[in-house]
């Protein structure tokens, strides 16, 4: 009976793989759309799709990203410069596709644009600090899926959201947490109401990776420019040298840093040509072997690890 079982596990998990492995048949003549290009993610995503043979179209934020993209791929990439804030931009630029891509509509959306913003603790913020992240990560995203929905539907394409660890973890004050798990609920909410339309919905959950977005020494200057504005209780509560001894603590977790960041665009890949995307991809070993699996652990297991990356008040007494 041991054997019959065992059989059975080992043919599920070789119908299973092979499955995952099944492909779309045709890629020259499909289109996709991808926020973020400038650099990071989006940039190394959009030569990628480039070289295979999709036809890609890059929205960049600025014009020097634009021309540096362009000046690395081939005709077929056309780029174009989006603020995803602005809905007027996004609207404009979402008419533009359409005129593009015609009658065979959008295969791919990846919704990749995001910002950082502010990483500190809450005490330290204010509302308007909470405002950027959100704008970008979650109300951009939104706008985005939205005007190019329509041209998915018709391609009975993918819609692939760049959320991250961030969103099933809190691991730090500030407003990209609360984006990234909102993103997540977006994502989940898209995917069963497009389930009937034939379009597929993935979210890609990476690690950390060094990309631009994640350079500590801005992180550090936003920090420090927050910090001479604090009450003289809460700068006496966490003391003079908080922040150099966050930097300290945070250089100890340089190993769990990714700095491959084609393991996210290998997540896109999949996403846009399998025949059977998954719904959710971890990138990096960090979100695999630590974040996701945490993400699933009592609170007070996440309280207690988490915690031991902080430093220690000077005085929190102090109120």
């Amino acid at each position: 009976m041991f054997f019959w079982l065992l059989a059975l596990l080992i043919l599920c998990h070789f119908l299973w793989n092979y499955k995952r492995q099944l492909k779309i048949a045709d890629i020259t003549d499909k289109y996709i759309f991808i926020t973020g290009c400038d650099t990071g993610f989006g940039n190394l995503a959009a030569r990628t799709f480039d070289k295979k043979g999709f036809r890609v179209i890059a929205a960049c934020l600025t014009e020097s990203g634009s021309k540096a993209l362009k000046a690395e791929t081939s005709e077929r990439l056309h780029t174009v410069l989006l603020d995803v804030t602005d809905p007027e931009n996004v609207k404009r630029t979402a008419q533009w596709v359409k005129d593009q891509v015609g009658e065979k509509g959008l295969w791919g959306l990846i919704n990749n644009a995001g910002v950082l913003g502010v990483l500190a603790p809450t005490d330290w913020l204010t509302v308007e600090d909470y405002r950027e992240p959100i704008e970008v990560n979650l109300f951009g995203l939104i706008n985005v899926t939205l005007n190019m929905l329509p041209l998915v539907k018709k391609a009975r394409g993918r819609v692939i959201n760049v959320s991250s660890i961030g969103g099933r973890l809190a691991f730090c004050g500030g407003g990209y947490t609360l984006s990234k798990y909102a993103v997540e609920g977006f994502n989940d909410s898209l995917r069963r109401d497009m389930k009937a339309f034939g379009v597929h919905v993935s979210c890609i959950e990476p690690g950390l990776f060094k990309t631009a977005l994640a350079d500590p020494l801005k992180t550090t200057e936003k920090k420090l420019a927050i910090w001479k504005h604090l009450s003289p209780d809460i700068k006496q509560q966490y003391g003079e040298g908080y922040i150099e001894k966050s930097l300290n603590k945070l250089k100890g977790t340089s190993s769990f840093v990714n700095m491959d960041l084609s393991l996210v665009v290998e997540c896109m890949d999949h996403a846009l040509t399998s025949l059977f995307p998954k719904t959710h991809y971890a990138a990096g070993k960090d979100a695999k072997t630590f974040w996701i699996p945490l993400s699933h652990m009592p609170a007070v297991l996440q309280d207690f690890l988490l915690l031991k990356q902080k430093v220690e008040l000077a005085n929190p007494k102090a109120v």
